[in-house]
């Protein structure tokens, strides 16, 4: 079957590479004429788009004042931290007994693959790959709910201009995916929780590079 996306879906992909691209500013409001004029379409279905990015965290729309993108708050990232690291943490716990071999050696294969777009300086690649190695193990769980929020606040993590790299974070995070890799090669389903629980989705282990990252030009 073909699957073709609605005209809502379709403006929610364009919204959404607006904010990853820089075009739609954290803090600025959002031209409903404009869009709707640039895009060829009425204003019902850049509405319709605009509604699930307020429920995603990436807009608020006040009623008679307009419609802002939000900014990403150093206190919104830590709770994004703590959430989604529980929640992967909880998937991967759920599919442990499942991640035999082929999934480790896969695992081993995508973290390669990183390592090689961030000496390549590619962080369209690096963003990728790294996607993939989360859902190696995420792919397995059948908790779609879960699943979608978990996607839903990566977002609000990923969707903004890449600002390049911070060299020592990314190799404690490709170290962080090898230490992963160790525990469930030997079975060790309690290590595997901590790696990824209490290192690699820990706020105050990440605080330095998050807030070199996300705030570099501010005081935050």
């Amino acid at each position: 079957m073909i699957y073709v996306k609605s005209l809502r879906e379709q403006v929610y992909e364009f919204l959404r590479k607006e904010l990853t691209e820089g075009k739609l500013i954290p803090g600025s409001s959002v031209n409903l004429t404009e869009i709707s004029e640039q895009l060829g379409i009425s204003k019902t279905p850049l509405r319709d788009a605009l509604i699930q990015l307020e429920a995603e965290g990436f807009v608020t729309i006040a009623p008679r004042r307009g419609i802002y993108v939000n900014t990403l708050t150093l206190d919104e990232i830590r709770h994004i931290y703590e959430i989604v690291g529980a929640l992967e943490t909880t998937t991967l716990l759920a599919v442990f007994d499942r991640l035999g071999k082929s999934f480790t050696d896969r695992m081993r294969q995508l973290n390669a693959a990183i390592k090689d777009a961030l000496e390549q300086r590619d962080y369209g690649t690096y963003y990728e790959r790294n996607i993939d190695f989360h859902n190696t193990f995420l792919s397995l769980s059948d908790n779609e709910p879960l699943l979608r929020i978990v996607m839903t606040m990566k977002r609000r993590l990923y969707d903004f201009p890449r600002r390049g790299y911070i060299a020592e974070w990314e190799q404690s995070n490709c170290e962080d995916h090898a230490h992963l890799i160790a525990a469930i090669e030997k079975g060790d389903a309690h290590g595997a929780a901590v790696i990824w629980r209490d290192f690699h989705w820990s706020f105050a282990v990440n605080e330095k590079y998050i807030r070199e990252f996300y705030f570099r030009d501010s005081k935050s």
